[in-house]
Parts: structure tokens; sequence; C-alpha cells
């Protein structure tokens, strides 16, 4: 069994999670399942994203949901995976790496997608409670606004503060795997924001589009 990370830095198994968890994360399963639809390249219609919402503008709602499934389990997987095999320490950063391997997909020379559906499959993974709640945020929001970008915004904004706020008492300790996981979801959510720059740009102008819309 591999040491924690709070002890040593580099081991084999950390590179091997960073960098298995990277190269499942850089499956793109959206544009994989278009080209086999025979719906063409996915990311030369909508926003040329690779991610379920612009597979939802194709028209095709099952494929979408496809899309938003396999890329939310890439990342749940490499998690539990970790858990299982290694420690919580390689599970956080399996799952930092798949999310990072969707951004920047290998395949796709480092051209992906903006990671929100991996993002929630990598905080249900890490914590349960949290990743509903980041989900349940983002299904809201998008109720309210039909936003896809902005229900993505605001669900990553809070996924630090849910693992906190869902694991602790006011005032209590914080344990180490806990700051991991506070740690991973704040480094995604700031990843987020940064690959949704476009888009809060187009949401404070009002030009962001709605789901659904082709």
């Amino acid at each position: 069994m591999p040491e924690p990370l709070g002890d040593i830095s580099f081991t084999w198994p950390f590179l091997a999670a960073a960098v298995l968890g990277y190269l499942v994360g850089s499956i793109p399963f959206g544009l994989v399942l278009t080209k086999l639809a025979g719906l063409g390249d996915v990311r030369k219609i909508g926003s040329g994203n690779i991610g379920a919402t612009n597979v939802l503008r194709t028209g095709n709602k099952f494929l979408a949901l496809a899309t938003l499934i396999l890329d939310g389990g890439k990342g749940a997987a490499v998690v539990i995976l970790g858990n299982m095999f290694l420690t919580q320490d390689y599970a956080v950063l399996a799952g930092g790496g798949a999310f990072i391997g969707h951004l920047f997909p290998l395949w796709l020379k480092f051209k992906g997608g903006k990671g929100v559906a991996t993002f929630i499959g990598v905080m249900l993974a890490i914590s349960w409670p949290a990743g509903i709640a980041v989900a349940l945020t983002w299904l809201l929001v998008a109720l309210v606004f039909r936003m896809s970008s902005l229900s993505a915004l605001v669900a990553a904004a809070l996924s630090p503060l849910y693992i906190y706020g869902l694991m602790h008492y006011p005032f209590e300790d914080v344990y180490f795997g806990d700051l991991q996981r506070i740690e991973l979801a704040a480094f995604m959510a700031v990843l987020i924001f940064i690959r949704h720059h476009e888009n809060i740009a187009r949401l404070v102008k009002g030009t962001e589009p709605r789901i659904g819309k082709k």
C-alpha cells in the first residue's frame, strides 16, 4: 500500500494515478458518439464544445444524455478505482487528472470540453453528499434560467463549500483527507471559470444561448 502524499511527494503510484486519470479523462465521448451516429464532427456546430450541452444542439437528446453519463462516469470511475486499489490521496489525484484530461485531451491536440459533467462525476465520487448538492444546484439554476453555463458556474463556485458544510459542523477541524477534497473542488471550480470565460462575457452582455437552442 503506498504511503500518503503527506509523507512523500513522488512515487510511481502517484504518477500512475495522475497519468491514468488523465488518459481516461481524455476520451472524447461526445465526439465519438456523434461521429458513430453519423452526425459529423460536433466541434463544427454550436459552441464547438465536445460536451453534452453542445451534443444536444445536434437535436439528438439520447446522445446528449449518453455523453453526459459517460463524461461524468469517467471522472467517477477513476476516483472509485483509486480508492479501491490505492488510497484517497491517489484517488483525488486521479480525479483531478481525469478532469484535466477532459479539458485538455491528448487525442484532440489538447482542445477539449469545459469539464462540467466530469466535474460532477468526480464530485459524486469524492463526496457523494456534496456531489448530489452540486448536481441539484446545476439542475435548479438550469430550470430557472435555462442556461447551462450559468448553472455550471454557480454549482462549481459552491462545490468547496458543499464539501465542508456537509461534512463538518461549524468550527470543527478539517482533516487532511477532507482538505484534499476541498482543494480539488476549488481547483476544478477555478478551471471551470477559466474555461467559461467566453460564456461569462456573453452572460454579462445578455447574449448567452439557452439550453436546447440549436
